[in-house]
């Protein structure tokens, strides 16, 4: 039989979100063989060589697809091995994380037979990618209030408590949140505007931690553009209120709320910012520039008949 078999590079995470993705990793490796890859198998595993980026350098030019199972933090391990890489592999994602953002805004279903399904024979869709400074994101780049709790959290505290974990972390520092607040000129190509600040994003997604951020906004993940929300520190408690309400119902046209599509943003102040990208820590810039490149990965997508 002179039949060449497809290499589908398998990445598992089993610590990330609940701990069950190592559990289906026979099921995986079963799915991949029967369409006709040879399933090259490594887990995940933090503080080793056994790390995303160290394996697809290593794999580079040699699989046809790279499968991550685990949380968004996994998945943008591998992207950014993927983004320095000159042959691009598709990437397939399982998601098995707490929360599983960006697997959302991507249609990625939750039950594991249907994302197999869909990580083995979906669409393959030209995604963008966002970069902030010299790391890349999938979905989003976040500094100030609440803003590190994704990678604060504990990660056994997520595991037995999965999105609560998220609601408890804010809680706990509530205080200190509300409290922070950073003087910043954003300059863009459309707008300039200098002001405090106590939050701002940079998304490719509707959810960030669990939520529905943009209820009324349509987010597309291959237009070139991605969405910029900024809120400006609030004076009163009357002020917080009008926020909250404001977020609430959607109503991004609010006074001390900034939201514009951009595909370049330039983020300067005197002090550092802590920024939080896809859920990971992601630097301490007093100057950023994030920027959106077009459609830069294939990943796999559930096909629309399916």
């Amino acid at each position: 039989m002179n039949f060449k078999r497809k290499k589908a590079l398998i990445l598992i995470n089993a610590s990330a979100g609940t701990g069950k993705a190592g559990l289906n990793s026979l099921s995986i490796i079963r799915r991949f063989a029967e369409k006709g890859y040879e399933p090259v198998v490594y887990p995940i595993i933090p503080g080793t060589d056994l790390v995303s980026e160290n394996l697809l350098e290593e794999y580079e030019g040699k699989v046809d697809v790279v499968l991550c199972s685990g949380g968004d933090g996994t998945l943008n391990h591998v992207v950014q091995a993927v983004m320095r890489m000159t042959q691009k592999p598709r990437i397939a994602y399982l998601p098995s994380g707490s929360t599983n953002d960006f697997a959302k805004a991507l249609g990625i279903p939750a039950d594991f037979e249907k994302a197999l399904d869909t990580a083995v024979q979906g669409r393959i869709f030209r995604c963008d990618i966002g970069q902030l400074n010299d790391k890349y994101f999938n979905y989003v780049a976040a500094f100030g209030a609440f803003s590190a709790i994704s990678y604060a959290t504990d990660q056994q505290l997520k595991n037995i408590l999965g999105h609560a974990a998220y609601i408890v972390s804010a809680v706990s520092d509530l205080y200190e949140n509300i409290h922070y607040s950073r003087h910043i000129r954003i300059e863009s190509d459309d707008f300039q505007i200098e002001d405090d600040f106590i939050f701002g994003a940079v998304c490719n997604s509707v959810y960030v931690a669990g939520f529905t951020v943009f209820n009324d906004v349509d987010v597309t993940l291959d237009d070139g553009k991605m969405e910029i929300l900024m809120i400006k520190t609030p004076q009163t408690a009357s002020d917080l209120q009008g926020i909250l309400n404001a977020l609430q119902k959607g109503n991004l046209d609010h006074p001390f709320l900034v939201f514009k599509h951009i595909s370049s943003v330039r983020i300067t102040s005197p002090d550092y910012i802590d920024w939080t990208v896809d859920g990971e820590f992601g630097g301490s810039y007093k100057e950023t520039l994030i920027r959106v490149n077009q459609q830069a990965v294939p990943i796999m997508r559930r096909a629309m008949h399916s």
